[in-house]
């Protein structure tokens, strides 16, 4: 059973092997890290965004699960603003802040980079169910299956933290011990958390090695994980738009290629 709602079930991206979804991913991450530059992340993102509409995602769950990556990217790029490499002509300075025009050009880049890199990474993995990505490391990178099955029950058990973590706060404040100063209460919740968790996972290991999951012999797979054309596809989508990105950028004359700046 899947663990995506039904409109992003029956997305295009969704029904892609997990696999291709990852490499697409790493590829995209791989080149766009090589320059920091304006034209590539802005190519990059303009056609990741394009290449979104298909996710199955509506505004509300687009917005929600990218929500941190809208805060984190401003702020990366107004750091590198204040503090980054100076160069060219000095626009504003105050103390130990100088901002120039090599640096705004530097923050923009850092920005738009972030938001191509992390973009298309949320939106392909919130369209992949877990028990697809284990099928697809497990039968198609042929990854061991202790470490796949490991991870999967992991993942899985994220949502129940989540709960745990509620049930622990409403628990402590029907004590009355709810109340005190909020990093206190932080931490000594995070630590009753820490404890069910070790509990838990160690049920869930003995449980697994009772049902033979940490068997040497051969597993077989209740669903086949199959890599055809759909999966080529989005990995050739995915190496156009690094391709056309970088193509565009050295076209331009601004690509900076990372180890050169050093």
């Amino acid at each position: 059973m899947s663990a995506l709602l039904p409109e992003i079930q029956d997305s295009a991206i969704a029904r892609v092997n997990p696999v291709a979804k990852l490499a697409v991913a790493v590829f995209l991450s791989v080149t766009l890290l090589l320059s920091i530059d304006v034209v590539s992340a802005s190519v990059a993102l303009l056609l990741v965004g394009i290449l979104l509409f298909w996710s199955g995602l509506d505004a509300r769950q687009f917005w929600m699960r990218t929500a941190p990556l809208w805060l984190a990217a401003p702020f990366a790029g107004l750091t590198t603003v204040l503090y980054g490499e100076d160069s060219g002509a000095v626009l504003f300075e105050w103390g130990l802040i100088s901002v120039t025009e090599g640096s705004l050009t530097l923050g923009l880049s850092i920005t738009l980079r972030v938001l191509a890199i992390g973009l298309p990474s949320i939106v392909l993995f919130a369209t992949t169910d877990p028990t697809d990505l284990a099928d697809g490391l497990a039968q198609v990178l042929r990854l061991p299956a202790r470490f796949v099955l490991g991870g999967l029950a992991g993942v899985r058990m994220i949502g129940l933290f989540l709960d745990d973590w509620r049930a622990l706060g409403q628990a402590r404040r029907a004590r009355g011990v709810g109340d005190s100063h909020a990093l206190v209460r932080l931490g000594t919740q995070a630590f009753a958390l820490l404890v069910l968790a070790i509990r838990r996972g160690s049920k869930l290991a003995t449980a697994m090695e009772a049902k033979g999951f940490g068997s040497d012999i051969a597993r077989t797979w209740a669903r086949p994980s199959r890599f055809g054309v759909a999966e080529v596809v989005l990995i050739g989508i995915g190496i156009g738009i690094a391709g056309v990105s970088v193509a565009a950028a050295v076209y331009a004359g601004t690509w900076s290629f990372i180890l050169d700046r050093s």
